[in-house]
Formats: C-alpha cells, structure tokens, sequence
C-alpha cells in the first residue's frame, strides 16, 4: 500500500525515518502519459508541509527532506513535481522510469506556534508612519483638529507649522525668461567665471521685485551661454525684462562732504519758481481731463509714475487715513464727484502733483504686519557702515531659526527699525498704500500666518510676518502723476557717497587670496593702467576713511584705506569666511567683466491659470490613483488591497520628500510623480504574479509569498536601477522643465522599492498569520487542474 500527498492539502510532504514504521524511503515513479513524477511512501502517516529537494553527497541521488507536522492516517494523496521523467541526465547518470529518493532527517524542525508577531508589529508601525507622514504633509487637519478638541474638551493640542508647497509658474502663476549671454569679449578660460557673475547680478536684481524664492539657472552646451530665470507672481514682467537685462555697473565712490545742508535764499526763490510752473501745468492738464480728453491718453502722455504704462495709472486702492493716498481719497469725499468723474482740483501728495479720475469702490484688504529690517550703506535713513553683502548674509541666517512664536523677540533684539525696541517689530493694521510699493506688493504674496523671504526696499532688506488680514472698503482711481520739485532736488545728492570717476572698466581682475600670515581669505585686486592712477590718488586723499564699492547702485563692499596704494594692485582684508570671499570677488568680476544678455524667449502664466493646471492636475493623480486601486483589487484580491494601503504610504512619503528638501512642484513634476506610481505598482503586479507560479508549483501559502518577493526581486532591481539612471540623466542634462519631470521621478522610483518589497510583504506576512484571511480564493490563488488517474 502506498501514499500520495494531494497538493490542495499538504503541499509537497514526505515521511520522515522516524516515523515510518520501518520504511527507509520513498520511490518516485512516473504517472502513466503524463511525464510527471509521483511520490509515494509505504508508511501509513502523512507528516510536514515542507519538502527539500536535494542531492545526497557521493552518489548524485536526490533526497528528499521533510518538516515534522500533523498525522492523518489512511489519506492517500499525491503530488506531481514540477520537472518531467522523461530522458534526461541526473547529475551524470541517465533517468530512469523509477528511481528512489531517500528521506532526509530533519529532527526538531517544528512549524512555530504563531508566524504573525514581527509582520503584525512592522505593519503597525508602519500604519503609524503613515498617519504621521499625512500629518506632515496636511498640517491643516491635525491644526483644525486640534482646534476642534480645544473648543470642546478645553485640551490644548500643540499646533503645526503650515509650510506651504512650492510651487512652480505653471501651478501658481509667473513669467519663464530665457537669456543669451554674449561672451565674445571674454577670454576662454574666463566665461564659466563670468556666467556665474551674471547670473549672481541677475538673481540680486529679481530679487529687488521681492519675488518669492525665484529661479536663476545656467546652462551652457555647444559654446552657447544661457540663463533661465523664473520670476513667480511678478506684476510688472516689462520693468523686470528691462531689469535684468541692463550691464552691471561697478562703481568706486568716496564720502560725500556736501550733504543736508540748507538752501539759500537764492536757491529757495529758484526752487519757488520751479513750483509755480508745475503746479500751473497741473492745472492746465486738469481743465483738458474735465474737457473730455481721453485720460489714458493723459496718464502716457504726462504721467512720471513708475508703471504707468503699464498700470495706465491705476491705484490698487486707496483709503481716508493711507499716508500715501489719504490726500485723493479727502479730495474725493469733499468734491462730491461721482465714479467716472474727475476730481476738480489738483491734489499734493507726497509723491507730487496728481490730477485724478475717481473710478468707484471695491473691497480690498488690510494686513496686519510685522516686519525684521536690516538696513545696509546707500539705503534711506540708515547710519550704518555695514555692506550690502553682509546684512545679506545676516538675514538669510536669521530666516532659516525665524518662527511666528520667536518674531517678535528676533525684532526687539535685531532689527534696525528704531521703533521695533519697543513695539517688537509690530506694524499694526497697515493699509493700501501706506507702505512703499515693494513693501506692500511682498505683503500680498505672504500668506497669513507666514514669513515671508528676504525683501529689498529703499530702507534695507525686510522680513515680512503676516498676522492677519481682513477686509476693507477701498476707492478705485486713476490719475497722473506729476512732478512737484523739493529741496533735494536743489542742494547736492544727499547720499553720503559720491562717484570719482573709478569704475569696472579700470578693474582687470579680482581673485580670492590668503593671507601669508593668518591664512585668513581676502580680495585681490588688479587694475590697468588708467585705473592703477585713479585708485592711488583716490587712496592718498582718504587714508584712514572708507572708500565704497557699488555695483548696480548697490554698497557690496566698504573697506577702509590703511594707506596710499600705488601700482595697480591692491588688497580688501577683513573678517570674511571662504564663500563671502568668493562672493564679493565673483561680484567685482561680473562689474569688471560685464557681459551684456539678450532675451531669448519669453512665457507667462497667469494665476487663475496655475490655479486652475494645479487642481486639475490633482484630481487627475487622485482619479488615476483610485482606478489603478481598484483594478489591483479587482485582480489581486486582498495582496491588491494591501497594495494599495501600501500605496498611500508611498503617497504620503513622496510628499513629505517634497516637502522636505524644497522640491519645486510643477506639472512635469506631477507627472513624473504619476509615473512612479505606475512603477511602483508594476512591482507588487510581478511579486503577486511570482507568487502564482508559486502556488501552482505546489506551495503553501507562507512560501508562496516568501519565494515570490526572492524571485521577483532581481528583475525589480534592474528595472528600477535604468529607470532612476535615466531620471539621473535627464536632470543634470535637461532644462528646466524637464528637470522636475526627472526629480519627482527619481524620488518615487527610490521610495517605490520600499513600499513595494518592505511595506506590502509586511502587511501580507500580517495577512497571512490571521487564520480567516489563509483562504487561497482571498489571494486569486488556484490550483493546477489535474489528470484524475
């Protein structure tokens, strides 16, 4: 009598010596017409679940070893082995019809009592992560949450910090410039050097228009020198083209020795007249507006506003008690005149002379601001010695520690608003109009509750936090500005520098050196023949007073002459570490190598439009994400389940990836981002098919799964080793478009190897030790049909 193991019950089973009952052995046979082997054993117990093929030292046989498990006595069953009987050579010996596998002893090789408690245990944990992730991607529910519970329980919840996303042009609006640099004046070795310090100059001057963490990149391939810079919610893209396209202009200035004095009686009469002729041409514009004549045609023809081609002299909004436009809104409300009519005096502001037309009212916003100044040589109000380049380094310093709870301590101890020792900074309730434009325009982009970058005004560099903001009725007017002279502009400049006649066109070269002494960096100078004469006489005037290095009008150096410096060559020595050198020798360069650019190309995006791409392109993620969860279940049943639980997590990792190392996010990024989860699904598709083969091979259900992730995980490997080579090759070779596309790639192909052969073989290995979820259908798991005889 002989037993064969059926597949559906045991898997492959043997019988071990020990338990026998005297049988030393198996035989294997081949089924009749089949070519596939049987196993049987003449012993009257069916033990294990577990079956090793191997071959027995010395005589080349294959043995068959055997885990110890439960007994049913009298069951015939059987197996057929995966490989044919037909005529081949086993280990050099021929097959024969029938041939003997011995048993191999295996003594305490028990099947554990629970194979459960590490998957259950990864898989809590990783329920958790991704619960924590979604928490630091959304901080907008767990704060809202958090409010929730306050409001009814009294509990107080700590709150998250809600950074934003950033977003690229094409998700929140913006202009993509493309320029050519010409570098025909510059010597071969020179124009890497030089392209740096244009797109140093560049980045300043964009950065002047307080936009938010914008893009300057450079790009060189065939001998042609480019830059690409991507300017997020500029309003005015004109003055920003003509901006950035001027030539640096180095500049070498001395102390101003003519500075506020008071004007003489001469001078007051002169300045007197000067106010009689304009106030009389304000006049006469006024009666031609009041006459009917076009007042757009007014506002190009006269108007001195900066913008006013563009703006055609429209005000955003202006309100009573604006110090800007709190003159135009009393002049409005006295006159009576109605929306579309013009005001029927001239109106004094600050800024000069307006004739205006009321347009109506609206409903705009006030914020409530407070704000971190560092002010810098060159800027309005400040007494300061202090370089542009160092208050810059200062306030990127302090961005990176600056928190909503520590601004106002930051303020109080730092800022160089005299008012901020005793209000911390605090603008209070600030209007349309009552800051400089820059000010304001930076304000609007910050959301409430943020900080905002570092932003340039006449006073210095700002940091921007927005407390609130609610809204307010505004009026809506165009007018022409026109000029309306004042003291300064009689007696001398007031700065306190004035030009000598020393610029960038005298200056051969600056290099970073060390001091033979302390080894600390410093600058090197080198000037041509004219300058070497310029600069020692400049020097001999004004030893022990500071001499100033501007370019584009800005202070970027302020060192002190020590002594007469002749022949050409000289040295600025102070406290700079090794970047601040180099910078402050890269910006000299760019002055004395100036290297003119061209517009290439232009493109714009408007914000409705971003807004618009941006929800669009999520509700295509979540739709694409939800159809290929439901074919995953639809095909794989539960392992298609877990998948995509598994998937979420992959989701919420990319995210916080984002988040986390700044990623921008553009459409070409979510894209590839789209991608990725396709790859990632591709791999739990190939690990669920492994485990098939598995089944139908004649495992269980523990090994099925087990060989399935050990045999798909080779071609997963390769398959994700090329794909993330070519995200490589894409972003350090491609522009910037498509440099998003193969980031976003990059980091899903990276992250889908774990989620795929970590996070779902922990939640199947939970699966699995839970009795009710072992049935095979819950798997898409079948048998082989086989030949009943």
């Amino acid at each position: 009598m002989s037993w064969a193991l059926r597949p559906r019950r045991c898997g492959i089973r043997a019988l071990p010596r020990s338990a026998a009952s005297g049988a030393t052995g198996a035989r294997v046979a081949a089924r009749p017409g089949s070519g596939r082997a049987l196993v049987s054993v003449a012993s009257s117990c069916c033990v294990g679940s577990r079956t090793l093929l191997e071959w027995g030292k010395g005589h080349g046989r294959p043995i068959v070893s055997a885990d110890p498990g439960s007994c049913q006595r009298d069951t015939p069953s059987c197996v057929s082995l995966p490989f044919p009987l037909h005529s081949r050579r086993l280990n050099g010996a021929p097959a024969s019809p029938m041939q003997t596998w011995k048993i191999k002893r295996n003594h305490g090789a028990q099947r554990p009592a629970s194979r459960g408690g590490h998957p259950r245990v990864a898989t809590a944990l990783l329920l958790i992560l991704t619960l924590a992730g979604a928490t630091y991607d959304f901080p907008a529910l767990w704060n809202g949450s958090a409010s929730f519970v306050e409001g009814k329980t009294g509990w107080s919840l700590p709150s998250l910090p809600e950074d934003p996303y950033r977003l690229g042009l094409d998700l929140q609006g913006g202009t993509h410039l493309v320029y050519e640099a010409d570098m025909a004046e510059i010597p071969a070795g020179d124009q890497d050097t030089a392209l740096e310090g244009v797109r140093d100059v560049i980045e300043r001057r964009v950065n002047a228009f307080g936009v938010a963490e914008p893009v300057v990149q450079t790009i060189t391939a065939g001998g042609i020198h480019r830059l690409i810079v991507e300017l997020a919610g500029v309003l005015d893209v004109n003055a920003a083209i003509e901006q950035i396209g001027e030539t640096p202009v180095l500049e070498f200035k001395e102390p101003a020795t003519d500075v506020g004095r008071e004007l003489t009686a001469e001078e007051k009469a002169a300045l007197a007249a000067l106010n009689a002729q304009e106030r009389a041409a304000a006049e006469a514009l006024l009666s031609r507006a009041r006459a009917g004549a076009a007042f757009d045609a007014l506002v190009a023809e006269a108007s001195v506003e900066p913008g006013a081609d563009e703006t055609k002299g429209v005000l955003g909004g202006a309100v009573a008690d604006s110090a800007r436009y709190g003159e135009i809104v009393k002049a409005i409300q006295r006159s009576g005149v109605r929306a579309g009519g013009i005001v029927p005096k001239v109106i004094e502001t600050p800024e000069g002379l307006s004739v205006v037309k009321y347009l109506g009212q609206k409903q705009d916003r006030e914020m409530q601001l407070s704000h971190i100044l560092f002010c810098f040589e060159g800027k309005t109000g400040c007494v300061k010695d202090v370089p542009a380049l160092d208050a810059s380094v200062r306030m990127t310093a302090l961005r990176k520690d600056l928190t909503a709870e520590n601004f106002a301590e930051k303020a109080t101890e730092l800022s160089d608003d005299p008012s901020a020792a005793q209000n911390g900074g605090d603008l209070g309730w600030v209007k349309p109009g009552d800051t400089v434009l820059a000010f304001e325009l930076a304000a609007r982009q910050v959301e409430k509750g943020k900080i905002s970058e570092a932003v340039e005004t006449d006073f210095g560099y700002h940091l921007i936090y927005k407390r609130d903001e609610r809204a307010i009725a505004t009026y809506q007017v165009q007018r022409v500005l026109l000029k309306l002279s004042k003291d300064a502009d009689v007696v001398p400049d007031a700065s306190p520098w004035k030009n000598t006649g020393l610029s960038g066109k005298h200056l051969e070269r600056a290099n970073v050196a060390f001091d033979p002494t302390s080894g600390a960096p410093h600058i090197s100078l080198q000037f041509n023949s004219e300058g070497a004469e310029l600069f020692g006489t400049l020097t001999q005037a004004h030893v022990g007073e500071p001499i100033a290095i501007f370019l584009d009008g800005e202070a970027i150096s302020v060192p002190t002459v020590q002594q007469a410096i002749y022949g050409g060559q000289a040295v600025i020595s102070g406290t700079f570490t090794l970047p601040e050198a180099k910078l402050l020798a890269q910006r000299l360069n760019a002055g004395a190598l100036p290297v003119p650019v061209k517009l290439l190309s232009q493109e714009t995006v408007g914000p409705s439009l971003g807004a618009a791409s941006l929800a669009a392109s999520v509700n295509a993620a979540l739709i694409g994400f939800a159809l290929v969860a439901a074919f995953m279940i639809l095909v794989y049943r539960l392992p298609g389940l877990l998948a995509g639980v598994a998937l979420v997590l992959y989701a919420v990792l990319n995210l916080a990836a984002y988040k986390l190392f700044g990623v921008t996010v553009t459409l070409s990024g979510i894209a590839g981002f789209v991608l990725s989860l396709g790859i990632a699904v591709d791999a739990n598709v190939l690990i669920f098919e492994r485990m098939r083969d598995e089944w139908r091979a004649g495992r269980d259900l523990s090994s099925s799964i087990s060989e399935g992730y050990r045999r798909a995980w080779a071609p997963i490997r390769d398959g994700h080793l090329t794909t993330l080579i070519s995200a490589l090759v894409l972003y350090f070779f491609s522009s910037s478009f498509v440099k998003g596309f193969a980031l976003t790639l990059g980091i899903g192909v990276a992250l889908s190897l774990f989620t795929a052969l970590t996070v779902t073989h922990a939640y199947l290995g939970a699966a699995r030790s839970a009795r009710f979820l072992t049935a095979p259908w819950l798997y898409s798991l079948k048998r082989p049909t086989t030949d009943p005889k």
